[in-house]
C-alpha cells in the first residue's frame, strides 16, 4: 500500500527501501514515531506476541522494528502492491515470514494473530470500504489481540482543515520538497485518500466489534489508533 497519500515516482522500479522511507519522512511528520509507538504499546501490555499480520506492509519498515524487538513465530507481510511485496520479500524472507499479495478487504484470516497493524492504509477507502477493511483486521485477530493503525485524519471544521493542510505543506517545504510537489500532495486530500475524523474512526472500530478503541497518538494530520478484540 502506498503511504501518506503519496504515489511512487515514474522510476519506482529503481528505488530501494531506504530511499523510499526517506521520501516518506520528508512527507509525513514524525514518521518514525509511528513504529516506535507500536513497539512501545506492545511492550507495555506485557504479552509477547507470537503471530503478527502487517497490512499494507510496503517495503517492510515496520517489520524492521518488530523482528528486532520480539521473538515472532509467524509474521505475515500483506500488500496490494506486488512491487512492494517483492521488496519486503527480498529483505526479510525467512522461516517465520509469509508474503501475501492481497487487498485487506479480501482477507480470509480468522482468529489467527496476536497483533494486526495497518500503517497509512485505511484512509484510502471510502465508506463501506473502510468498514470492510477494519472488519477483516478484527476477524484476523485472536480474542484479546491488538490492532494498531496509523492514518491521515480529517479535522472537525473547514477552518481547521485549511490550517492543518497549510501546516503540513510548510513541513514538507522545510524538508526540501518543491512547492509544486507539496501542492500536488496536499491537493490529494479528499480526492485520492479519504480521511475521517478521530471520533468517526473510533466509532467505526467499535461498530466492527472491538471492545476497546482508543487514540494512540496524534500529530499534524496523522493519528494512531488502538483496538483490542
Amino acid at each position: 500500500m502506498i503511504n501518506g497519500g503519496m504515489a511512487l515516482n515514474d522510476n519506482s522500479s529503481a528505488f530501494n527501501s531506504a530511499e523510499y522511507d526517506e521520501k516518506i519522512r520528508r512527507t509525513l511528520p514524525y514518521y518514525d514515531d509511528f513504529f516506535a509507538n507500536i513497539i512501545s504499546t506492545v511492550r507495555a501490555r506485557g504479552q509477547v506476541p507470537k503471530s503478527w499480520l502487517d497490512v499494507g506492509c510496503g517495503t517492510g519498515k515496520l517489520a524492521e522494528h518488530v523482528l528486532k524487538s520480539f521473538d515472532i513465530k509467524r509474521f505475515v507481510f500483506c500488500d496490494s502492491s506486488e512491487e512492494m511485496l517483492n521488496i519486503a520479500r527480498g529483505r526479510f524472507s525467512a522461516e517465520n515470514t509469509e508474503f501475501l499479495l492481497a487487498d485487506v478487504r479480501e482477507l480470509t484470516f480468522r482468529n489467527e494473530f496476536d497483533i494486526v497493524t495497518a500503517v497509512q492504509v485505511n484512509h484510502y477507502f471510502k465508506g463501506e470500504g473502510r468498514v470492510t477493511a477494519l472488519k477483516k483486521c478484527f476477524e484476523a485477530l485472536r480474542s484479546g489481540g491488538m490492532y494498531m493503525c496509523f492514518e491521515n485524519f480529517a479535522p472537525y471544521s473547514e477552518a481547521g482543515r485549511r490550517l492543518y493542510l497549510d501546516r503540513w505543506k510548510n513541513f514538507q517545504l522545510e524538508q526540501g520538497r518543491s512547492p509544486a510537489a507539496c501542492d500536488e500532495h496536499i491537493g490529494r486530500y479528499a480526492k485520492e485518500y479519504f480521511p475521517v475524523s478521530l471520533t468517526e474512526q473510533l466509532q467505526i472500530m467499535l461498530d466492527c466489534g472491538f471492545k476497546t478503541a482508543e487514540i494512540l497518538w496524534v500529530s499534524y494530520m496523522q493519528a494512531g489508533f488502538l483496538g483490542i478484540k
